[in-house]
């Protein structure tokens, strides 16, 4: 069947071919022929040319009658010489003064003039001043009510502390460094634990005069500290540890308030320069390193990079104004590794912070006029899930941290 479908097809194309042939020969025979004419010749009948002739008749003589000239006689007289008195040329003499140099007196460029950021100690002086230090922490739920756990409790735990202290200048050694002793004027205190006040203490209260820490007032320790602002040594806080020894909360957080490194922290002033460095200009900066431990969030480290900003005059005192900027530091990585451990929640949030902070010390007097630095940092988690869902509201977990430090000259 194959091989008939196959010898059709052959025999199809075959007869193709042959018709294809046959029409092209026919196409051959039929071709036309063009009959070419001879010209015909065009004859032309060419006329004799005319001759014409043309007269000439003999010219005409003029006769013209020439009269002769008559002479005219011009009577010449004699030129006047006309003598010109030529001036001589004045010759104008065009003074040429030198030129002027002038000479142009570069100044050589100013020298900043330099300060010395210290303190400055005299013994038996005595100088008035109030510290306020604040520790906070919040934990809040923000979304749905519904999807909120059982089981959360936010609010707001902190402690602020306001002390009033004379600091009377005992001695100071050949390398600037003052033995002080410090003397409790005045306290405020008050805790509060999830928004709820569980301490509430001011000693210029009449009511509080029964409470453990009233028994600070008055209260006497010695500091020995350079002229950078570093508490070297603490001494003789035993007697005012003594004075306040009970079991009550009152009892041990007046206890703390005297302990060693608290009062160090009370007394230091960060935002000095290193004594080898306290020589300084406007624009001219300095740094310091600090660590905040910042519980189940872990422990973080700041450079505290501070900057001279101005030196002025102000009521007869020469002031010194400075600003600090903070940024996370990686500086003391080892020393924060073992506290990371407690904080891995932090991976779970972003960060977000602002550390700053300002200086204004008296030159003259060699004293902190004013010192303040703020640290706030807060962490946000949001639910990846509601994210997904535009039409529901996300829940969010809300962290935050506050650390203040002030110290204000009184008088």
């Amino acid at each position: 069947m194959r091989s008939d479908k196959i010898c059709r097809f052959i025999t199809r194309a075959v007869l193709c071919l042959l018709l294809l042939a046959v029409g092209c020969g026919r196409s051959a025979k039929q071709t036309p022929v063009t009959k070419v004419e001879p010209e015909k010749p065009v004859l032309t009948k060419v006329e004799p040319e005319k001759t014409v002739e043309t007269k000439v008749e003999p010219e005409k003589t003029i006769e013209t009658k020439v009269e002769p000239e008559k002479t005219i006689e011009t009577k010449v007289e004699p030129e006047k010489t006309i003598e010109t008195k030529v001036e001589p040329e004045k010759t104008v003499e065009t003074k040429v003064e030198p030129e002027k140099t002038v000479e142009t007196k570069v100044e050589p460029e100013k020298q900043k003039p330099t300060v010395k950021l210290a303190l400055k100690f005299t013994p038996d002086d005595t100088t008035t001043y109030k510290v306020t230090t604040e520790a906070q922490k919040s934990v809040s739920w923000e979304g749905p009510l519904p999807s909120k756990p059982s089981a959360f409790k936010g609010g707001r735990t902190s402690n602020r502390i306001e002390m009033t202290f004379a600091q009377q200048i005992k001695s100071v050694n050949d390398q600037g460094a003052a033995v002080a002793e410090i003397t409790i004027k005045q306290l405020k205190y008050i805790a509060k634990v999830r928004d709820n006040t569980v301490l509430d203490f001011d000693s210029s209260r009449e009511k509080d005069q029964d409470s453990p820490l009233a028994k600070l007032i008055g209260q006497s320790y010695t500091i020995e500290i350079t002229s950078s602002g570093q508490v070297l040594k603490v001494a003789e806080v035993s007697r005012a540890q003594a004075a306040t020894k009970g079991s009550s909360p009152a009892h041990r957080t007046a206890q703390t308030l005297v302990s060693a490194d608290v009062v160090k922290q009370r007394h230091t002033i960060p935002g000095l320069p290193a004594g080898d460095k306290a020589e300084l200009s406007e624009g001219d900066n300095w740094s310091s390193l600090k660590n905040f431990n910042f519980g189940m969030m872990g422990s973080k480290s700041y450079e505290r990079v501070y900057e001279l900003k101005e030196i002025k005059d102000s009521d007869n005192r020469k002031l010194a104004l400075a600003g600090m900027n903070a940024v996370p530091s990686s500086e003391n990585a080892p020393e924060l590794h073992k506290e990371q451990a407690t904080g891995f929640l932090s991976r779970l949030f972003d960060n977000t912070e602002d550390y700053t902070g300002q200086l204004k010390l008296d030159l003259a007097a060699g004293k902190v006029e004013f010192y303040t630095e703020k640290l706030k940092s807060e962490w946000l988690a949001v639910d990846p899930e509601a994210l997904q869902k535009d039409d529901k509201e996300p829940a969010a977990l809300r962290m935050t941290a506050l650390r203040l430090f002030q110290i204000e000259r009184i008088d």
